[in-house]
This record gives C-alpha cells, sequence and structure tokens, in this order.
C-alpha cells in the first residue's frame, strides 16, 4: 500500500472502529497506483444533530431510509489519506485536490471527482481496524426485536459489549462552503499527527444541505476516550455543536424518527468561549448530567 489518498471499491462485510462498514476489494491510490485494502468498516440540542447519513438531507425522512443512505455510500468508492502508508507532508496536497464542499456525492465532470464517492478519510499512522462481531450483533438484533423484550439503551448497550462492538464518533454538521473545507482540514492533521485516530467526512449531496464529518473512538463505554476526543476536536479548532452516537446504532440501522423512539446520540458537546480549558461542556443526554 504505497499510497496515500485511495478511491476505495467495496464489498459487503464486517465494520471496523472507524472505517466504512465492507470489506474493501480495490483501492487507487493517491499517487494512481492500485493497492488491495485491509478490512474496514463503514453518521442534544437539535434533533437533525443526530443523523451520521451523507445525503446531507435530514427532515421527512424514515430510519429505514437513512440507513439504506449510509450503506449506499459505504459501498461506494473512497477517497482515503492513509497515514500508515504515505508521508504526512502529502496532506495540504490532497487536502487541496479534494475539499469536502467540491467533491460530488455521485460524481460530475466539473468537480475533483468524475465518478461517485461514497466518503473522504483520513487514517492515522496508528489506526488498526477492530470491527467487533457485527454479523452477530445483527442477528441478536433480529432476535431481540422479535422477542417482544423491550428496546431500550442498555439492552443496546449490552449487545454492543457482547459482541464487542464498541466503536462510536462524534458528529459535526456544517454546511458546504469554506467553513466545512476548513474544519475537516483541522480534523485530518489531527489524525495524520496521532491526536485523533481516524475520521471520515461526507462529499456533497446533489441536493445540497449539511454535510457530516465524523470522528472515531475505540469504546463508546470508555467516557474518559470519548472526552479525550472532544478536546482533541476543540483543539483542531471547530467550534460547532457535537453529538456523540455509537456505532452500535448505526450497524442496526438506528438513527432520528426510529420506530423505538430511541435517541441515537448519547452526548453533546457545546463550545464555551472563554470557559474551561478543555473549550467545551459536554452533556451526558440520556442522564442530563453535566460532564465537564
Amino acid at each position: 500500500m504505497a499510497a496515500a489518498a485511495a478511491v476505495a471499491g467495496a464489498g459487503r462485510g464486517g465494520g471496523s472502529g472507524a472505517e466504512p462498514r465492507q470489506e474493501r476489494s480495490r483501492a487507487r491510490g493517491w499517487s494512481g497506483a492500485e493497492r488491495g485494502e485491509g478490512r474496514s468498516r463503514m453518521e442534544p440540542g437539535e434533533e437533525m444533530e443526530e443523523e451520521d447519513s451523507p445525503g446531507g438531507r435530514e427532515d421527512g425522512f424514515t430510519a429505514e431510509h437513512l440507513a439504506a443512505e449510509a450503506m449506499a455510500a459505504d459501498m461506494d468508492p473512497w477517497l482515503v489519506f492513509d497515514a500508515r502508508t504515505t508521508p504526512a507532508a502529502e496532506l495540504d496536497a490532497w487536502l487541496a485536490k479534494y475539499p469536502p464542499s467540491q467533491v460530488t456525492r455521485y460524481g460530475d465532470p466539473g468537480s475533483p471527482n468524475s465518478e461517485p464517492v461514497g466518503w473522504i478519510a483520513a487514517y492515522g499512522q496508528g489506526y488498526v481496524p477492530n470491527s467487533g462481531d457485527v454479523q452477530g450483533l445483527q442477528a441478536a438484533w433480529e432476535v431481540l426485536q422479535t422477542s417482544g423484550r423491550p428496546v431500550t439503551p442498555s439492552t443496546l448497550r449490552q449487545l454492543a459489549i457482547t459482541h464487542h462492538v464498541l466503536s462510536g464518533k462524534w458528529l459535526i454538521h456544517l454546511a458546504p462552503g469554506f467553513k466545512l473545507d476548513h474544519a475537516w482540514a483541522g480534523i485530518a492533521r489531527a489524525v495524520v499527527e496521532g491526536r485523533l485516530q481516524v475520521a471520515k467526512v461526507s462529499p456533497r449531496a446533489r441536493e445540497g444541505g449539511r454535510q457530516v464529518i465524523c470522528v472515531y473512538t475505540d469504546d463508546f463505554t470508555d467516557r474518559l476516550g470519548v472526552l479525550e476526543a472532544d478536546a482533541a476536536i476543540r483543539a483542531a479548532g471547530i467550534k460547532c455543536l457535537l453529538t456523540y452516537k455509537p456505532d452500535v446504532y448505526t450497524y442496526l440501522g438506528i438513527y432520528r424518527a426510529n420506530r423505538w423512539h430511541l435517541c441515537p446520540t448519547l452526548y453533546e458537546s457545546r463550545f464555551q468561549l472563554g470557559g474551561s480549558a478543555r473549550g467545551s461542556r459536554v452533556l451526558d443526554r440520556a442522564n442530563n448530567v453535566e460532564l465537564t
């Protein structure tokens, strides 16, 4: 794998803590060379902040629609800067070539990509994919739904722990434009410099609307790790609202407007100007408890 930025083709498969939910079968690198790719994975305040679907649309869509949209993006090619195989000195050129506000979801001759792109991603030097047992999780989920037992945050947490599907992500929603590109550049640099592990950003949708940056952590049950990632995001210059969603909700298709009336996000983070040294206040949404 000698390339930095990849356009990765994929088929269905297991997930990992921060990549797309599929096996990558092919990738074309920043240098243009084809290469093989390993296992990869793949979305309180305003309710519309909860989604990590790449389509840029929030209102009027069911959880099933949003889940299908996210799955389609996972299976399309990705643009990837992989710091494990590429010098950090090449990052600025890659960011300039593929600003997310200009990369289009379905491709356009006038954009940086003529073919569809599911996501744009940055992998850190120490990133190691770890999917857990996603198939087992989904099988157990099917059993749970037919058992008559209530579907609660506690049961989903236990399913995630049992099947080792523990990754999660901070979600950052921004409109296309300079602020989005600037925020993504800051996040990508934090990944390449080792302050964050891995992140992705959705390309611009045909319908317009906001795009989403996802910044991953290994374990949503590790509150300290989640808070450390929030602090690193704030240190990268991000000042907008953040929400945190465990991947177990994404794998099971639980988005906003789901039939179980579950809130898919655990935490929200709000920037504090002149506040604490960490730069934000983080709220545990389920318990309405301030953590920082």
